[in-house]
């Protein structure tokens, strides 16, 4: 399978020394291949089948026992990739998301699309410590209650705005959401973690714990369609600024999808905040050079603001006062 060789080869690398060694081995193993071979194509990605497989109980340890495990719960296996997306969920991303939302005037309405189990929604309830890399001071910032369980750590460069947004609503649309307080939901989530990113599950879990408290709405529906789409945004409180997010999910969107989505946000009274690779689509204004770049792009209704880690690891301002101005 020349998917799982590339995965192993390329992508695998320096983040999941063990992802690699179980890829390399499906590629090489006609059996364990067959297996594979019985889920539908769109749910073979070694990530996904990887953390399925986990999820179910296989060991994190070398290939011949992953591979054991694999014929032995072979049906399992393939009967739970066939039903299961990728849907990583990092609330991470919020440290990118955050510079974007505090230059708005508030209170908020957050609406994200994508949202699997919405924990990117919840920018107000996390605590963050922006590192400056020039001068090495950290600013901190909390929720009005104190300092939260969810820590975000994130290095920036420039001088954006840094300041907790307001939230009264949030509400999320997903092809098939999840829900934090669902044990087997929670159990899929942090397996969707590779082995050895260190931090990335306690993180997730601590993020779950506060979206189970306070559950977001969260819709089961293709936001493509703009109907399904304007039904939701309908449900947001009269007097709260509009605000739609897509942190990373544009790129999980055929073109012709896509291009819809970003006709039917454009049309709507509301402001929209992407974190997107610089090469994804044609909207950026000025346009970006995917090639110079250096990260993906935070924008702002299509305006380029800063230059980003597509998980929240780090923020390169870039937008002017003008630009930056909600």
């Amino acid at each position: 399978m020349e998917r799982y060789a590339r995965f192993s080869r390329d992508e695998a690398p320096g983040r999941s020394e063990l992802y690699a060694e179980w890829a390399a081995g499906v590629a090489a193993d006609p059996e364990v291949a067959a297996i594979i071979g019985r889920i539908p194509a769109t749910k073979r990605q070694p990530p996904l089948v990887f953390a399925v497989s986990r999820m179910l109980g296989a060991p994190e340890r070398g290939y011949p026992a992953w591979a054991a495990w694999v014929m032995e719960h072979a049906d399992r296996l393939v009967t739970e990739a066939s039903r299961r997306g990728l849907q990583t969920n990092e609330p991470q991303r919020c440290a990118a998301l955050l510079p974007a939302l505090a230059a708005l005037d508030g209170p908020l309405a957050l609406l994200e699309i994508g949202a699997s189990a919405g924990l990117c929604l919840y920018p107000d309830r996390y605590s963050y410590r922006y590192r400056e890399r020039e001068s090495g001071r950290v600013i901190g910032l909390d929720p009005h209650d104190g300092p939260s369980s969810v820590v975000l750590e994130c290095e920036v460069i420039g001088a954006p705005t840094l300041r907790m947004p307001r939230v009264v609503w949030r509400a999320g649309i997903d092809l098939a959401p999840l829900d934090a307080s669902d044990p087997d939901d929670r159990r899929f989530l942090t397996s969707l973690v590779w082995p050895g990113e260190r931090g990335r599950v306690e993180r997730i879990e601590a993020a779950l714990d506060i979206a189970a408290a306070d559950p977001p709405l969260l819709l089961a529906g293709d936001a493509t369609d703009a109907g399904t789409l304007a039904a939701l945004a309908s449900a947001a409180p009269s007097g709260a600024t509009l605000v739609v997010t897509t942190p990373g999910v544009l790129p999980h969107i055929p073109r012709a999808g896509r291009d819809r989505l970003l006709s039917a946000v454009g049309s709507m009274h509301a402001v929209w905040i992407s974190i997107d690779p610089p090469g994804l689509h044609e909207a950026w204004r000025p346009p970006v050079d995917p090639e110079t770049w250096g990260g993906f792009v935070l924008g702002r209704d299509g305006v380029p603001l800063a230059a980003v880690d597509p998980l929240g690891a780090f923020v390169e301002w870039r937008a002017s006062g003008t630009d930056a101005a909600g």
